[in-house]
């Protein structure tokens, strides 16, 4: 939920109780899924938030999980900045290219 406040967008948590959330559940996984994130209190108290699954992120852990495991590798603390990012000019043929005359 979004609240425009003068010329500032200010974000604000859906907030719930165990009971209400247990009562009123579809309802609250249709606010998830359009990408609200519900705190969920019990007796006042944060114990819980329920926010989107991103299905990509779920899958690459799960892959590298035997390896963060072991200690031979740790996931990144922050996002890529893509937007800094250049393509390489490479010379030779392009990838795609080399790919589709493999499969003839």
């Amino acid at each position: 939920m979004a609240v425009k406040v003068a010329t500032k967008e200010v974000l604000v948590m859906i907030s719930a109780g165990v009971k209400d959330v247990k009562n009123n559940l579809s309802r609250y996984l249709d606010q998830v899924k359009s990408g609200e994130e519900i705190l969920i209190t019990e007796r006042g108290k944060p114990v819980a938030r329920i926010v989107k699954e991103n299905s990509a992120i779920r899958k690459t852990r799960a892959a590298l999980e035997p390896l963060i495991q072991k200690g031979l590798i740790a996931l990144p603390s922050r996002s890529i900045n893509k937007e800094g990012l250049k393509t390489l000019g490479v010379p030779g043929k392009l990838v795609s290219d080399m790919v589709i005359e493999d499969r003839r």
